[in-house]
């Protein structure tokens, strides 16, 4: 197997990264690991993707961003089928309650959908990078727009996502933002042009736009369940249209009481070693990292990230806007969770594992031109 130098960079800047949260708490005498073993993470997502990327290859002989990202979209169509099945079909949700333990009482408690390993915040992270990702290939990738039924299924996937994905988890709200900024740019839309090679593309994307809210709109006044699931999904839409401002339950949270920083130098340095059990009332992720492993332990953390984006951005120039917008998404995500992106990262380092492999058939990867 041959490891790419970039992964063995990325390695050694996680190490470090565990050791500074490990000697953080030590200093300050607590036991709480939590991104101490953070290396455990990180091999673990590395070699669970390997064997993604494996079994995706023996199937189509290849692998690319295309299948991968065509694969990706059909995962999270999957759990936001899945979770409106959960929400609205008794036995179903007793059947999966059943074998599977994934805090959803919490979940049934504040009434939010779930899927199967997939719900709040950590799924709307999910949902955000593959809707970047959708856009990316949809917008550079000609091969795919020359199908009818390939962006028709893609667009699908797509819209599904933006409109469940955000009764699962508003996140999702910030990766279709960024995916339409991606369209527009791309496209040339927002330069008030209209190129031909993206002509099919343009009238598909709109005509399933006014569908996909003629459905919307129809079940939002014929269903009472999904009324108050759209109501949730887009709260911030309803309040700018009802009020005048744009707000959410959540943000009027995260900017009441959750902004909470080191009260000395020592902590911000290095931190209190505390992060588990939401000891300090707070999810924002600059926050509760800061509290954890200090600065130290923080600069490291987000320099992975950079270090990650400015790598695939070099070996796939065709993407670097994509891989600046999971640079973006990065760095917003933690204004209210702490989670990370490094799953799509961990797939895409063992997609280059195979693609680095001089035995694969180049010429049936340029003539694969569907997912």
């Amino acid at each position: 197997m041959k490891i790419d130098r970039a992964l063995v960079g990325a390695t050694g800047i996680v190490m470090l990264f565990s050791l500074v949260c490990f000697f953080a708490v030590d200093y300050n005498h607590t036991t709480d690991l939590s991104y101490a073993t953070y290396f455990v993470s990180f091999a673990v997502w590395t070699f669970s993707a390997y064997t993604v990327c494996a079994l995706i290859r023996s199937v189509h002989g290849v692998i690319n961003l295309k299948i991968l990202t065509c694969y990706l979209a059909g995962v999270c169509v999957a759990q936001c089928l899945l979770a409106l099945l959960i929400d609205s079909i008794p036995l179903f949700e007793i059947f999966v309650n059943s074998y599977i333990d994934q805090g959803q009482d919490f979940l049934v408690e504040v009434s939010r959908l779930y899927g199967i390993g997939a719900s709040l915040d950590n799924a709307g992270v999910r949902f955000s990078l593959v809707l970047i990702m959708l856009a990316g290939v949809l917008s550079k990738e000609q091969t795919l727009r020359t199908d009818r039924s390939t962006i028709i299924m893609l667009l699908i996937a797509f819209f599904s996502i933006v409109i469940v994905g955000n009764m699962i988890s508003r996140t999702t709200s910030t990766g279709a933002g960024l995916a339409l900024l991606l369209f527009t740019w791309n496209t040339g839309i927002s330069r008030m042009v209209v190129r031909p090679d993206f002509l099919r593309f343009h009238v598909i994307f709109w005509m399933m736009l006014i569908v996909a809210v003629l459905i919307t709109t129809y079940f939002y006044q014929s269903n009472k369940i999904f009324h108050e699931q759209i109501r949730f999904a887009f709260e911030g839409f309803f309040n700018w249209i009802e009020t005048g401002e744009w707000r959410t339950g959540s943000t009027d949270k995260l900017s009441e009481n959750m902004w909470i920083w080191p009260t000395d130098m020592k902590t911000w340095i290095i931190g209190t070693g505390l992060y588990e059990n939401w000891i300090y009332g707070t999810d924002i992720g600059y926050c509760r990292f800061i509290l954890y492993c200090g600065l130290s332990g923080f600069s490291l953390f987000a320099l992975f990230f950079i270090y990650n984006a400015v790598v695939f951005a070099g070996k796939y120039r065709q993407y670097w806007d994509m891989f600046f917008l999971f640079f973006v998404m990065t760095f917003v995500v933690w204004i209210k969770v702490s989670t990370d992106i490094f799953l799509i990262y961990a797939l895409l380092y063992g997609m280059d594992m195979f693609k680095s492999d001089k035995t694969l058939n180049h010429q049936y990867e340029d003539r694969l031109l569907y997912c």
